[in-house]
């Protein structure tokens, strides 16, 4: 197994870890809504300092549903997926393409040329 291969299962290892721990543990047990996002707490945080709260912007757009909300946040999670993997990938093939076209200036040239005399 190559060191990259290592490297990449323990990645995997510890995502997995991240995303089980919780659960296995029973955190945010204690709580009605145990897995809300950040602006649920803050709401939350907020109400118990100052129960008159009233928040100066709202949302441009809410969604009709918890349901369509979330299908809207995975859509843009999933865009966001797409655009790292297209520049990742579009990094990688013009890596590759390089080495290909060194490895096949290489092979062209005349064995008895070294490659000081080519440049």
């Amino acid at each position: 197994m190559s060191k990259n291969t290592k490297i990449n299962v323990l990645l995997l290892l510890v995502v997995a870890a991240l995303a089980v721990l919780p659960l296995a543990l029973g955190l945010g047990d204690h709580k009605e809504e145990p897995f809300t996002g950040a602006d649920g707490e803050a709401e939350t945080a907020i109400t118990e300092i100052k129960p008159d709260y009233e928040p100066w912007f709202s949302p441009l757009y809410e969604p009709p549903s918890g349901e369509i909300e979330s299908a809207l946040f995975s859509l843009q999670a999933a865009l966001g997926a797409g655009v790292l993997a297209y520049y990742f990938g579009l990094h990688r093939g013009r890596r590759q393409g390089e080495q290909r076209a060194l490895a096949q200036r290489e092979t062209e040239a005349t064995p008895d040329e070294s490659p000081a005399e080519r440049a």
